[in-house]
């Protein structure tokens, strides 16, 4: 294989791409109209009842027909020896020419095919089989745990490159010690701060509770810190502070996959961190009530200086012209606290007939800078290979977010974790309700592992 052979040329083109890339009825008239209607012969009454039943079964066909929708298809491969699914907006004007380059010098014919992501899981399990599915997908680390336990993608290897990318990208697309995706960009939460409130990033998390309490005590904030809990609790959210305190959700294995039965929701670090978020709660640094609206609203108007959010929040605050910056979220109780990232990547399909080129496509064409660059230009996440990450490094916001991946745990893509969120939330409702955080947090610990058992 002719590894990155033509993806210098490809740069510019590439880059312009990117870049283009009603009344109470009271009246005589009303009483007149009533008093005819009682007095009608029964014949007359029984047609108007055959009309109002037939209007009635007209206006029911006529709803029907307006709230069916068609089921949503993906476009057909036709007779191209290679196809890639990619999201219509931001990757298919970008993998278009390097598909192109591929089609030319390997004598294909390559087709990239706007699938939406939401579609792509549910589409590739209808088409695939059929032989009418891609060779190639692009979607989240995260559906692992759906496509492997169906056997709908393939390992990859990547050899020595494996050392081209953050260790969080590759330890994402890994299940069961093997690697199923060639990365591209990971997402995640980070701090916020409001640079005029608080012009210097606080060194620990304690610093920053205590400037934020004091901020609201003087009247100079509303919420010392938007931290959205939507009315009962955020896992996801919350999840760096419950790791700065020793808690996880699942251990590991040697070989660094989730081990679902190691399940760290009551264990000693968990209840310390139940404790600290209970404790965060009476003091006021943490509210359930704040909503995700909430915390941006009052982010950007200036009453919280601080909040914990990811990249689909701050077009906001820049188009309201706050003055802030993107940075990792500071020691947590003399720890690094870990944010859980989203990795996306490019998968081979198992229903491939084509999976040589597949590989030869990913691992020559897509394994490339100048492609995580292209990436994060058109989809403004920061690039899982870390030479193209430190490239961003001019750009602020983005690569705030990448510096807070840097020690992040990726979204646990196995089966288990489905039963992990509800009760998960149900315990920090608890905890800010009054309840005992141990009790709180044992007691879901518990109810998970039921859920878990039961499959």
């Amino acid at each position: 294989m002719r590894r990155n052979r033509t993806a210098m040329a490809m740069v510019s083109g590439l880059a312009l791409l990117v870049a283009a890339c009603g009344s109470d009825g009271g009246d005589s008239a009303a009483e007149a109209t009533t008093t005819e209607a009682t007095t009608a012969t029964t014949a007359e009454a029984a047609e108007t009842t055959e009309a109002a039943e037939t209007t009635e079964a007209a206006t029911d066909t006529t709803m029907v027909e307006e709230t069916t929708t068609t089921e949503y298809v993906a476009p057909a491969r036709g007779d191209a020896d290679l196809v890639i699914w990619a999201d219509p907006t931001t990757q298919v004007p970008v993998v278009e020419p390097l598909a192109a380059q591929f089609a030319e010098e390997e004598g294909l014919n390559v087709s990239v095919l706007g699938v939406p992501g939401d579609k792509i899981r549910d589409q590739l399990a209808k088409a695939g089989p059929a032989g009418e599915g891609p060779d190639i997908i692009i979607g989240a680390h995260d559906w692992l745990g759906e496509l492997v336990a169906n056997g709908a993608v393939i390992p990859i290897d990547l050899g020595a490159d494996v050392d081209n990318y953050a260790d969080v990208a590759i330890q994402g697309f890994s299940y069961d010690g093997k690697l199923y995706g060639l990365p591209f960009a990971v997402e995640n939460v980070a701090l916020i701060r409001n640079v005029d409130l608080v012009p210097e990033s606080p060194a620990t998390w304690e610093d920053l509770e205590a400037t934020a309490l004091q901020l609201a005590a003087d009247g100079t904030v509303e919420i010392p810190l938007a931290l959205q809990e939507n009315g009962n609790g955020d896992p996801y959210h919350n999840y760096p502070l419950f790791t700065g305190y020793g808690g996880y959700v699942f251990g590991t294995n040697p070989d660094g996959s989730y081990n679902p039965d190691d399940l760290g929701i009551d264990s000693p670090g968990a209840l310390a961190a139940a404790e600290a978020f209970a404790r965060w709660s009476e003091e006021g640094l943490v509210s359930k009530d704040i909503s995700f609206d909430i915390m941006k609203e009052s982010f950007m108007s200036g009453k919280a200086p601080f909040a914990i959010t990811g990249p689909w929040s701050v077009g906001d605050f820049t188009d309201a012209g706050v003055n802030f910056v993107v940075e990792p979220i500071p020691s947590v109780n003399g720890n690094t606290p870990k944010v859980f990232v989203g990795v996306q990547g490019f998968m081979i399909s198992s229903f491939s007939e084509a999976q040589d080129a597949a590989k030869t496509f990913l691992l020559d064409y897509i394994n490339s800078e100048e492609l995580q660059l292209a990436m994060y230009e058109a989809g403004n996440r920061p690039p899982a290979m870390t030479s193209a990450f430190e490239k961003i490094a001019s750009d602020p916001i983005p690569y705030g977010f990448g510096l807070s991946a840097v020690n992040g745990q990726p979204m646990p893509a196995i089966p288990a974790m489905a039963s992990v969120w509800d009760s998960w939330t149900s315990a920090y409702e608890l905890v800010f309700t009054g309840t005992d955080p141990d009790t709180a947090f044992t007691e879901a610990a518990a109810a998970i592992r039921e859920k878990i058992a039961g499959g």
